[in-house]
């Protein structure tokens, strides 16, 4: 049983440290504040509360775990609360996303005749 809870716990550590991995380079590889807020947010959500159930099935049924627990609660709620918050300042703020696909170096062709 205990070899189970390790595989569990090391598939789940290992699972949260891709997505944490993933977030960190969507923050460097998206074209805009929009797209970086958003992948930062996603993955940084999932990958630490995948790390948080690992920790707590390392801990077992202990006064850990329920820490863990409580932990996670609130980043489950703080997180995307917090992300909303960022977006809609930045939007009231002027920053405008990034709409159609970005081409780097390339002048668009004008529609106007």
């Amino acid at each position: 049983m205990t070899l189970l809870i390790d595989l569990l716990s090391g598939l789940c550590l290992a699972g949260g440290s891709f997505f944490c991995l993933v977030g960190g380079i969507g923050l460097v590889r998206m074209p805009d504040f929009y797209t970086r807020m958003h992948a930062a947010s996603i993955a940084e959500t999932l990958g630490a509360g995948l790390i948080l159930l690992g920790l707590m099935l390392q801990a077992g049924f202990t006064l850990v775990a329920v820490k863990l627990a409580l932990v996670g609660l609130l980043l489950f709620f703080a997180s995307p609360t917090a992300t909303h918050a960022l977006a809609r300042a930045a939007m009231i703020r002027g920053v405008k996303p990034l709409l159609g696909p970005q081409r780097r170096g390339v002048k668009e062709a004008s529609s106007k005749r």
